[in-house]
């Protein structure tokens, strides 16, 4: 058959497409590809020894120069308390806002005080021995949100400052019913007491047992601590014995925290704390006293809804010896500078975040040098965080169950032809149905663990089930579990080694051993030589060569 005039044509083009390639000059890469992978080589040697070097030079400054301890166990127990106030400011008008704050002057010792605000002038001022701090603007418009920081450690001098109180009181004016059944709960009160502190114990017992009609009449309905303090309060002035009450923060670590009501009476050598509720004599060690007497812990002229929220923690910093915490000069400015300086909770978000890139370093040994089987580097990582949530052992159950029935799920709608995004669609809500559900039989069974389910990474778990379900029809179903439990092994080596306190700690304050990290991160992307199970799967084959 002759040719055509359109393949003469084509034959044509293609010849003068390849004299113009040839024309055209070889790259650098082509011409001399030798010379150009050591350049490269050597560009990527100078550049880990660089990131080394520098993570391990600002490490070691951080424990030479600064003198911050490797592991926590050297550490002084310090405290982090953030007070957040938040509030709506009227618009055209002048802002005061007055919130109470720690007077520190017994049982604990101030380390670092900060007031963190924009555009507001700060005040401090002493007040009835109390402490408070004064916000003020001349304008603010919307919510607004300032913050108070303290930083604080037990006093252990033996030294500590002492206050005192009154020893006398006059009596509050009380007449009619009230005044009759008051002096009632002060008869059995003096008979079973036998001296202030006995008498103070007995007087709240007496207020907070509603099956006496006394207590009842002088409560008149209301059973509130408040209340029972007021109550109380009466009841010891009418004896003349003196009564302050006091507002304590508990020193206990991310836990929602509301300012705790005591009462305090000075006997003339020491103050004795009581609860208001129990009766029981003296403060707990992990008490901090915040202000003494009535007034709110806020006030505030110019705005409204004005609120306060804590948030404590017993940080890290702790591994500041003391002594240089308090200089003003190396220690402050690390403070500044360091995650340290963040406030609690955005401290505790990347006290989980510095530890993903320790999880990736396990996946990548894992995949590279031993050579594991998994879905993908970071599907494992974030199945590890959220193993925090529901424990190991329960995660993995869990995991195992979902992710079971979700590929049951997958099979059916396979059958039905749809195309993939319905599909994904659907077996997300099958997830979230199914994770609803679990949840709701937990709670019922009491199993409040099963709880924690609900933030487990719903996204991640139906693309792990899209992904295997391919696996299983490309590759089959024994691979498919292969890749599954592999899966599963990285997660749960990556979760154990992310939960080491000791770990945690060392990267929180070291932050810079990331560059170490990293280094080691772009050595392992040039290795080209067999991984472990691969060596395994040769070694008949190598015996074989080694016999011929």
């Amino acid at each position: 058959m002759a040719p055509t005039h359109s393949n003469t044509s084509m034959r044509w083009s293609i010849q003068v497409l390849n004299l113009w390639r040839a024309s055209l000059p070889a790259p650098p890469s082509l011409k001399t590809p030798s010379k150009y992978m050591r350049s490269l080589t050597l560009h990527l040697k100078i550049l880990i020894t660089f990131l080394v070097t520098l993570g391990i030079a600002i490490t070691a400054y951080q424990i030479v120069i600064l003198g911050i301890p490797l592991t926590e166990d050297e550490t002084d127990n310090l405290w982090n308390i953030d007070a957040k106030v938040e509030f709506q400011a009227n618009s055209k008008e002048s802002i005061k806002i007055q919130m109470f704050v720690p007077p520190l002057t017994t049982d604990y010792i101030s380390l670092n005080e900060s007031f963190i605000s924009n555009n507001y002038g700060v005040s401090v001022n002493r007040v009835d021995g109390n402490r408070k701090v004064t916000w003020s603007s001349r304008r603010a418009n919307g919510n607004q949100t300032l913050y108070y920081r303290l930083v604080l450690t037990k006093r252990y001098s033996a030294d500590k400052p002492k206050s005192k109180g009154p020893i006398f009181r006059d009596s509050i004016a009380v007449e009619g019913p009230e005044k009759i059944a008051a002096e009632a709960l002060l008869a059995p009160i003096r008979r079973h007491s036998a001296d202030v502190e006995t008498f103070i114990s007995e007087a709240i017992k007496r207020v907070n047992n509603l099956k006496d009609d006394n207590a009842k009449l002088l409560l008149a309905g209301d059973t509130s601590a408040a209340r029972k303090a007021q109550i109380t309060e009466l009841l010891l002035s009418m004896a003349h014995v003196p009564m302050e009450k006091v507002h304590t923060i508990r020193l206990i670590a991310d836990q929602p925290q509301n300012p705790e009501l005591w009462l305090r009476s000075f006997n003339g050598k020491e103050w004795l704390y009581f609860n208001p509720d129990t009766g029981e004599a003296g403060l707990p060690d992990d008490r901090l006293l915040w202000w003494t007497g009535d007034e709110n812990l806020i006030s505030i002229e110019g705005g409204r809804k004005a609120t306060v929220s804590f948030s404590l923690n017993n940080s890290e910093m702790n591994a500041m010896r003391l002594a240089k915490l308090t200089d003003e000069s190396t220690d402050t400015d690390f403070l500044s500078y360091s995650l340290y300086g963040l406030p609690l909770q955005t401290q505790q978000t990347f006290m989980i975040m510095v530890m993903i890139p320790i999880g990736v370093l396990v996946i990548l040994i894992l995949r590279n040098l031993i050579g594991l089987q998994t879905l993908g580097t970071f599907t494992p990582v974030l199945i590890a965080l959220a193993f925090r949530e529901t424990q190991l052992g329960f995660g993995i159950a869990l995991f195992t169950v979902i992710t079971a029935l979700g590929l049951s799920l997958r099979s059916y709608l396979e059958h039905l032809k749809l195309q993939m995004l319905p599909r994904l669609s659907v077996v997300l809500t099958f997830v979230v149905v199914l994770i609803a559900a679990i949840s709701l039989f937990s709670h019922k069974l009491g199993l409040e663990r099963g709880l924690s389910v609900a933030l487990f990474p719903m996204v991640i778990l139906t693309m792990t089930i899209e992904r295997l379900s391919i696996t299983w029809e490309e590759r089959g179903g024994g691979h498919a579990m292969k890749v599954a439990i592999g899966t599963l092994f990285a997660a749960s080596l990556a979760h154990l080694i992310m939960s080491v306190p000791a770990l945690i700690y060392f990267v929180f304050t070291f932050p810079a051993v990331l560059l170490v990290l990293v280094g080691f991160m772009l050595a392992m992307g040039r290795y080209r030589g067999y991984r472990l199970t691969e060596l395994l799967r040769f070694k008949a084959f190598l015996k074989a060569e080694d016999a011929k």
